[in-house]
């Protein structure tokens, strides 16, 4: 396929299925920002067959079609996504084999997997966010050992905060990502969504401060990081980090509706991360 018509077809989906990484990437110069479209173009079609209306069998079918089509990428490949992903192989040291784990961990939603302990959900943040961590780190170009491990950990972080963002909107699914011994300790087991609020607040302030750990060891990626690159990944963490600051003081919301920040407030944490001054 074109490589242009490849690319814009990444970036198209995007700027209208991204929420905060879009935020973040478009910080970043014109190569490296086309790359991180095309790794969350695949990402966004691994999560649409885990959230899409298909019966579980049919969902790990096309789990497994998605995790076959990684043999396909290639430049010529007529999926404009296959397409791009290859010409960014080409450029970047990209680890592109960390697809497979995020297709794993979308298969561990399929099947309903449980979480009895934090170790537990630990396996599963790191497959499905931390997989995307590495993605990132190979288009930043990062060349120091720890910069893999420690976007894995940020990963870990962020998706932390997806499911104290997503709690409401899990519970209506049916899931519960939170660790089972979390849920006993706080006395929100075995009902989250009828646990008394105070239960339910010291659960969410418990896990919104566990999330904070992890970002404190996975930022310590940043020096690693060309500016530009800092600059994408300060915006993208610090719109997530500001979504715990408002679950730790208002607690009660995750039980609400999913919790988010307002556009005009993404792109100031963004603009102050590109001007150096954080979030």
């Amino acid at each position: 396929m074109n490589e242009e018509a490849a690319f814009r077809h990444c970036e198209g989906v995007t700027r209208m299925r991204a929420t905060n990484f879009y935020y973040g990437i478009r910080l970043l110069p014109r190569a490296k920002r086309r790359a991180m479209g095309a790794v969350y173009a695949f990402a966004r079609r691994v999560d649409d067959i885990g959230d899409g209306p298909f019966p579980d069998e049919e969902k790990v079918r096309r789990l497994q079609e998605a995790r076959s089509s990684l043999q396909r990428i290639s430049p010529d490949s007529p999926d404009p996504v296959l397409a791009a992903l290859g010409h960014v192989r080409a450029r970047f040291r990209v680890p592109l084999d960390a697809f497979t784990d995020l297709v794993d961990g979308v298969e561990m939603d399929v099947r309903g997997t449980a979480y009895p302990a934090f170790e537990d959900l630990v396996v599963y943040c790191r497959r499905v966010a931390g997989s995307i961590g590495r993605l990132s780190v190979g288009v930043f170009g990062a060349e120091d050992a720890t910069a893999m491990p420690l976007s894995d950990d940020l990963g870990v972080a962020m998706q932390l905060t997806n499911i104290l963002r997503d709690v409401r909107e899990d519970l209506e699914r049916d899931r519960v990502y939170l660790p089972a011994e979390d849920l006993e300790r706080f006395g929100c087991y075995p009902d989250l969504g009828g646990a008394p609020p105070g239960a339910v607040a010291s659960l969410i302030r418990f896990e919104a401060e566990r999330a904070r750990w992890w970002f404190a060891r996975g930022l310590q990626l940043l020096p690693l990081l060309d500016g530009r690159s800092a600059s994408c990944v300060s915006a993208m963490t610090g719109i997530y980090r500001r979504i715990l600051d408002r679950l730790q003081r208002h607690p009660g919301e995750a039980l609400r509706g999913r919790v988010s920040l307002p556009p005009w407030e993404k792109a100031w944490v963004a603009a102050r991360s590109l001007t150096g001054a954080g979030a």
